[in-house]
């Protein structure tokens, strides 16, 4: 199959924290020939970078929790327990981001990183691409409040046990993707990022 699209129209529909584009399009189908017009509304986020951040030494994840607007419908929800993430901006790339967003959101100095998968979050509606890294950190002197306060961030940190947060994920109190592939991908890799790392 010679997948192609076209794209009819493009508009900007709404333009503010984030940015709403609404297309007008078409592409080539699995059976042969092209599909119908379709409309599609496009949630522009661009490139993020999250970090699970991990003492190896200690086996401790540093969890972050935070209001996310994103949760609002589930009001018993709204606080995420999540890993430090951020958004990629002009001339940054993504290794610069997860160093700058691990002392930001943690107060974590990044001692070794490595890339643990890139992917989209919701490619059905969201241009979300995500550069997933372990970070290798001390937690011994981790904890409290941190963020930016232009930002409005209001981040509580803190050192969990992995056997604990690996707990916390299964009975439902990690609920959001990122972290919960982040976390997943420990339990299976562990013992290797331990060797790599020279524990």
């Amino acid at each position: 199959m010679d997948k192609q699209f076209e794209i009819l129209s493009k508009d900007i529909v709404y333009q503010g924290f984030f940015r709403v584009e609404k297309y007008r399009l078409k592409h080539t189908l699995f059976g042969g020939g092209w599909s119908a017009e379709i409309t599609r509304e496009l949630f522009v986020r661009g490139s993020c970078v999250a970090v699970l951040l991990y003492d190896s030494e200690t086996d401790k994840v540093i969890l972050i929790e935070q209001f996310r607007a994103g949760a609002i419908l589930n009001p018993d929800k709204t606080w995420l327990v999540e890993i430090v993430a951020g958004a990629i901006e002009e001339g940054e790339i993504a290794e610069e981001v997860a160093y700058r967003e691990s002392w930001e959101e943690a107060g974590c100095k990044i001692q070794q990183l490595m890339v643990i998968n890139e992917f989209y979050t919701t490619p059905g509606g969201s241009s979300e691409w995500i550069t997933l890294f372990c970070g290798k950190v001390d937690s011994t002197q981790v904890g409290g409040i941190h963020g930016l306060d232009h930002e409005d961030e209001d981040i509580l940190v803190r050192a969990v046990d992995f056997d604990e947060v690996y707990h916390m994920l299964e009975n439902g109190e990690i609920d959001s993707a990122i972290p919960i592939i982040a976390i997943q991908w420990l339990a299976l890799n562990k013992q290797k990022l331990k060797q790599k790392w020279g524990i």
